[in-house]
């Protein structure tokens, strides 16, 4: 079991994202019932053609000498209809993207300001097959192969083995002891900075998940977090998950009315105004899973799908505020 402390950090450090699942609507709840652990290995399925086949940009551009194990670096997205997504994310967030195409394979990197963002895989669904798309989440270590051991010695599962890729680094596929697909990745340019998310950048990570204490234990041995647990509603639990004096994700219970979710890793979008962009979300043609809500930081917070079903969290944070734990 992981040592927890107790915070009142929270106030000003970290959404309260477990109030925002709690209250997730029945529509929410059966989208992510439906086979969203078809969804992650549809994923994890576009990983092996990638590596083989693409040569990817560099997570950091020019190459850094940063590296901050445990932070969430990157994140990629595959969708059966690119062109859409482009068309949703530019319109939304003001991405543009350089387009990759090798052995039949399409990827786009989204790019905001001239900085890489995400990247987007094309994947077809079969016919029949309803697999949702899904945002797939990259978190820094030094080792992957060392990762790859204390994963599999603290109960998670290997989708795909240490890989090198590209310009990329080195990277590894797995699940968590509670079925949550993460990926690893050891950046050969180095690690973006500990520096504030602007608007249109992804600001934070949620695992969404049956065991909480379970999870937290597991993510804190593999990146050596330190855990800290937070006020939370009665039945519910949220941890904290810090390094390098830094917040980097948090821990959530499951919805309690929604026992059949699969465990799930969910990113959120820094925005200045969670209202009008869940407006522009529905304007441009996706859907509203959480209606924005304040947050106890003082902020609103809302979980939105793009066209296709891809999930994703829309993120007010004051610019007064800060994301690092004092020591």
């Amino acid at each position: 079991m992981h040592p927890k402390h107790r915070s009142n950090l929270i106030n000003s450090l970290v959404p309260n994202l477990i109030s925002a699942h709690k209250m997730w609507p029945d529509q929410a709840g059966h989208f992510l019932r439906q086979g969203l652990l078809a969804v992650f290995l549809g994923v994890v399925g576009a990983v092996p053609i990638m590596a083989a086949q693409l040569q990817l940009p560099a997570i950091v551009e020019p190459a850094s000498k940063e590296h901050h194990v445990g932070k969430v670096i990157f994140v990629e997205l595959v969708t059966p209809d690119l062109a859409a997504a482009k068309q949703f994310y530019a319109g939304l967030f003001g991405w543009t993207f350089h387009n990759i195409r090798a052995g039949g394979i399409e990827y786009a990197e989204a790019f905001l300001d001239g900085r890489p963002v995400a990247g987007l895989i094309h994947k077809e669904v079969p016919t029949g097959d309803h697999r949702q798309p899904a945002w797939l989440t990259f978190f820094a270590v030094d080792d992957v192969d060392a990762a790859k051991a204390v994963a599999l010695h603290n109960g998670a599962k290997v989708l795909f083995g240490p890989h090198n890729v590209p310009d990329r680094g080195k990277e590894a596929v797995f699940a968590d002891p509670q079925g949550a697909v993460f990926v690893v990745l050891a950046s050969s340019s180095g690690d973006p900075p500990d520096v504030l998310a602007t608007p249109g950048q992804w600001m934070w990570s949620s695992l969404i998940t049956s065991d909480p204490d379970t999870d937290a234990a597991f993510y804190q041995k593999l990146f050596n977090y330190e855990v800290f647990e937070l006020p939370a509603s009665t039945g519910a639990q949220h941890l904290l998950l810090a390094s390098d004096s830094y917040a980097r994700a948090s821990v959530n219970s499951l919805p309690a009315n929604k026992p059949k979710v699969h465990p799930h890793w969910l990113n959120y979008v820094r925005v200045e105004d969670a209202v009008k962009m869940t407006a522009k979300v529905v304007a441009l043609g996706g859907r509203v899973l959480v209606e924005p809500r304040v947050d106890r930081h003082g902020g609103k917070v809302a979980v939105v799908a793009d066209p296709l079903g891809a999930p994703f969290g829309l993120l007010e944070w004051p610019v007064t505020e800060s994301k690092e734990v004092p020591k």
